[in-house]
């Protein structure tokens, strides 16, 4: 894909090749992000057919609530667990399986198995329990990063492909880590669990009177029950802050390792290769092993006549009153080289921004890709762009 510009040479960024990196058996993770309506979910899909295809053992994460992802796969729906999918009339060499998060079941399957059956119990009946593990600013990125690990420790899958949120809360998960430990330090926390943590029947006497206080200044203002209700839900979840912190944190370790790679998607369209832009710097920032950016539906234009040319024929065959279907097509192509060359232009200004960034352009499809010979076009398209650039 040129780095152009108008008037001056065209340098082309280094091309990402995209058959090598799911190919590399050290690549186990693949996190595929960038704004809305860019084809990032089609393009996770298109990645993990492919790389079943060529042998591997892949599954497909997505953590995008809308359902397209099942849909391309041709399945009517997607559980919180992996799930084969069955490619009729292709052998794959390996097995592609397919996954949705479902924040609410990860929260509870993570009590069940870190917490005593009555502890458990207690958590998941607790009303204050039930609305943050639905609502909870930041409980969607946190469930993510546990979901991930859970994938990544199981040990099954020779490649993990995510599929994130559409917009720039898409990288909130690698906060995750720090935001929890936040607010498991807080103020609020220690006040919350501190009858249970108190050891003395002195201390005890002593925390609880600051807790009361405490409690009825708080309960003016939210409520005497919710507060209640936190205050038993965090006690009860003393034990697991701890494990919460560490797993969260060696996911966000497994994320900065080489095994992992990021892939960056955007149209050719100012608003997406801004958020390009964005997802480049910040995961530049956390130190983040980028592997290049993905421009889907591109308009690249083989060897002809430029858009100035072929509209001087057009107006030249309308002049003389012949071959109207001749002029028609000369239009056409005048639109189409003109669009290329817009295209050029703003991922040139990309391009020169980051310079080392490999890149890999994928021509449009006539049609919208809903289904998995649709994914399997796309897989080729991502594997010989470069050719089309």
């Amino acid at each position: 894909m040129p780095d152009a510009s108008s008037g001056g040479q065209r340098r082309r960024p280094p091309e990402l090749a995209v058959d090598s990196l799911i190919d590399d058996p050290d690549t186990t993770v693949l996190v595929c992000c960038g704004s809305g309506g860019v084809g990032k979910t089609t393009t996770a899909a298109a990645l993990a057919l492919r790389a079943a295809d060529r042998g591997r053992r892949t599954v497909v994460l997505t953590i995008d609530p809308a359902r397209r992802l099942a849909q391309s796969l041709g399945l009517k729906e997607l559980s919180n667990q992996p799930r084969q999918v069955r490619v009729p009339g292709l052998e794959l060499r390996g097995e592609l399986h397919a996954m949705m998060l479902d924040m609410r079941r990860t929260f509870d399957d993570m009590v069940l198995a870190h917490a005593g059956r009555e502890r458990a119990d207690a958590i998941l009946t607790n009303p204050f329990y039930q609305t943050i593990s639905t609502s909870f600013s930041g409980t969607q990125e946190y469930m993510a990063m546990e979901k991930l690990g859970q994938l990544t420790q199981d040990g099954s899958w020779d490649l993990i492909i995510v599929d994130t949120p559409p917009s720039r809360s898409a990288l909130d998960f690698l906060d995750a880590p720090q935001r929890l430990s936040t607010v498991l330090d807080g103020k609020l926390i220690r006040l919350l669990s501190a009858p249970a943590r108190a050891g003395g029947r002195g201390l005890r006497r002593l925390v609880g009177a600051g807790f009361s206080l405490f409690s009825k200044a708080v309960s003016t203002v939210v409520g005497g029950q919710l507060l209640a209700d936190a205050s038993a839900f965090v006690q009860a979840f003393d034990s697991m802050f701890g494990g919460f912190r560490e797993r969260a944190e060696h996911t966000y370790r497994t994320l900065r390792s080489p095994g992992t790679a990021f892939l960056v998607i955007a149209t050719p369209e100012p608003d997406a290769l801004r958020e390009a832009s964005y997802f480049v710097d910040r995961l530049a920032g956390e130190q983040m092993p980028l592997a290049g950016l993905v421009i889907n539906r591109t308009h690249p234009v083989i060897a002809g006549l430029s858009s100035a040319a072929s509209l001087s024929a057009a107006e030249d065959l309308a002049g003389r009153n012949s071959s109207p279907l001749a002029e028609a097509v000369l239009r056409l192509h005048a639109d189409r080289v003109a669009l290329a060359e817009r295209e050029l232009r703003l991922l040139s200004r990309f391009t020169r921004s980051h310079p080392e960034v490999a890149v890999v352009g994928v021509p449009a499809l006539p049609d919208d890709v809903h289904d998995l010979a649709g994914l399997q076009e796309i897989g080729e398209r991502l594997a010989s762009a470069g050719s089309s650039n």
